[in-house]
């Protein structure tokens, strides 16, 4: 299984999401793992690099729902590490 962590950024952002913008990540996060687990991302979920962020990844949730992340050093052997960065709209890509 992953293993995750958030920034203090990232906390803020997600306490400032309505109840069904949280519960629309948390299901998009579902899909997240399995797609970690078998090493390609399904289309839907659009993960790519952020333009200009080297390391920073972005992943949609929502139609206008973004949340940026890294992949952070292993936590439990041969499971990614996932650190949550920011999450919101569009705009968690003017410091993502």
């Amino acid at each position: 299984m992953p293993t995750f962590a958030w920034l203090a950024r990232f906390r803020a952002d997600f306490d400032a999401l309505s109840d069904d913008q949280k519960e629309t990540f948390l299901a998009a996060v579902a899909l997240f793992v399995s797609d970690l687990r078998t090493g390609t991302f399904r289309p839907s979920l659009r993960v790519k690099g952020v333009k200009g962020a080297a390391g920073v990844f972005e992943m949609t949730w929502a139609a206008n729902g973004r949340a940026t992340f890294q992949f952070g050093k292993e936590i439990t052997a041969g499971e990614a590490h996932v650190i949550w960065r920011r999450i919101g709209t569009h705009d968690v890509f003017k410091t993502p």
